[in-house]
């Protein structure tokens, strides 16, 4: 029997590191593990490393060929001249650099002017924001800053350099065009924006081509360039043309596979890259799974009980609507938000109706993404369901009769992770294509005609004009 080749994925998320190790051939996951990363919107980077340490500890990546690395995108990781970490980053759902972001469109010429020039509209997510609160609020901070990296960019080039000092910042397209100074549709920096943003120049990593090493470790471990989270999310799902993928996590994302690059003025779709050398059309909301969470802490249950009372209810609600804007929202652009809970009446004020607004609420916020998709031209034939909120049947039934389109649910799995150890494969295999590998559904629906749908939708999208003057 052939011994298989083995690859590593590693996704730093906001919550977690987790690593995965798969056949190369055919991806089956031999093992993986997981450690716990710090709560909060602004993170020291050595607590990344010190998860990846404690998951790679006891042989994790023995007979490992190759490793690359899917991570939280957007985040601020400021460098001095001898490599130290400035400041703690400042990841994607710190809000604070909110105003700047609006101080930067206008200084730009306009969301217009931003669009045609990265493809992203900024919003307190982006790097070139938080930059700008840099420059306003911690100037000291900046001015020991030589060079500024993500997430992902940190963790590849530590990598390479086994934990020790760096030779060499590598960055991918699609984590750099997160960024709000990269130009996914030309391949290159606009230093220009990051000079707006700051005053002055920054050192930025090189960015790496799709299949080209990002260097080897110590150990003589090929290190693939790596990706941002959603790109490498899809590689891990194999999107195909047709597809989107609507994750519900922590966040909630609704991408797709594009060969062209996108120019959304409105900020609701950003422009991104992806992993392979194509584009990555995304929208992006705050609030996801923990909406359903709130729900059910609010109605005294968990879970399980959140999604038997919202099955209980009909489409509607009963008239209830809620704007899901727990910890303010990125898409629409509303840090300061906070959630409303409308229609009450003595009638419809009920557990199960109260559930079901919840689910609605938060499946509504991420069908508005998948429409703006359509907007800005991406075919919509089928749409691929992940994330820790898809285990309820609730928000599966829920969700194919919003979005409208066939619906399947992948088998669980760490697809961030597995998205980068195909990556890693693909790499060290040296070939054009992509290894195929393959991706079990365990669940499947056909969106289900309900004429009540259109009347929900519209009766949200009328309350989030009332309230926060925001037309869909």
């Amino acid at each position: 029997m052939t011994t298989p080749t083995l690859v590593a994925g590693i996704d730093s998320s906001t919550q977690s590191c987790k690593v995965v190790v798969c056949d190369a051939r055919t991806g089956e996951v031999v093992r993986s593990a997981r450690a716990p990363h710090p709560d909060g919107t602004e993170v020291h980077p050595d607590r990344w490393w010190e998860a990846l340490e404690q998951v790679t500890s006891g042989g994790m990546l023995d007979g490992v060929s190759a490793v690359s690395v899917g991570g939280q995108q957007h985040g601020m990781v400021c460098l001095d001249e001898h490599q130290q970490v400035v400041r703690p980053a400042l990841l994607w759902n710190d809000t604070r650099s909110a105003p700047d972001a609006v101080d930067l469109i206008d200084e730009l010429g306009g969301p217009q002017a931003w669009a045609d020039a990265t493809g992203v509209v900024p919003v307190a997510a982006i790097t070139v924001t938080k930059l700008r609160w840099l420059a306003r609020h911690e100037p000291e901070h900046l001015a020991r800053t030589r060079t500024c990296v993500l997430p992902h960019d940190w963790l590849t080039s530590r990598l390479v350099a086994g934990g020790g000092t760096v030779q060499r910042w590598v960055t991918d397209r699609s984590d750099a065009s997160g960024t709000g100074y990269y130009a996914a549709s030309t391949d290159t920096y606009r230093k220009d924006l990051l000079q707006l943003a700051t005053g002055r120049e920054l050192e930025l990593p090189e960015v790496v081509g799709p299949r080209e090493a990002a260097g080897r470790t110590p150990g003589g471990l090929l290190v693939g360039p790596g990706a941002g989270d959603n790109a490498a999310a899809a590689l891990g799902l194999g999107l195909g043309p047709g597809d989107v993928a609507v994750s519900l996590g922590t966040s909630g994302t609704a991408y797709a596979s594009h060969p062209r690059p996108t120019r959304d003025p409105s900020g609701e779709v950003a422009g991104f890259a992806d992993a392979t050398g194509s584009h990555l059309p995304l929208m992006c909301t705050l609030n996801a799974a923990r909406v359903l969470s709130a729900g059910a802490t609010a109605l005294g249950t968990d879970l399980a009980g959140m999604e038997r009372l919202a099955l209980e209810a009909e489409p509607g609600a009963g008239g209830l609507t809620l704007l899901p804007y727990l910890d303010g929202e990125r898409t629409p652009n509303l840090p300061t938000a906070t959630g409303t809970l409308t229609g009450m009446t003595r009638a419809n004020l009920t557990p199960a109706n109260m559930a079901r607004a919840f689910v609605e609420g938060m499946l509504l916020n991420v069908a508005a993404g998948v429409d703006a998709l359509r907007r800005e031209g991406v075919d919509v034939q089928r749409v691929l369901l992940i994330g820790g909120a898809t285990g309820s049947a609730a928000v599966r039934e829920i969700a194919s009769t919003f979005i409208g389109v066939p619906l399947v649910v992948p088998s669980p799995g760490e697809y961030v992770a597995r998205g980068a150890a195909r990556q890693a494969a693909w790499v060290l295999s040296g070939e054009e294509a992509l290894p195929e590998w393959p991706v079990e559904h365990v669940t499947a629906a056909e969106p289900v005609a309900d004429p009540r749908v259109e009347e929900i939708k519209g009766r949200y999208a009328e309350l989030l004009a009332t309230v926060h003057g925001v037309r869909q």
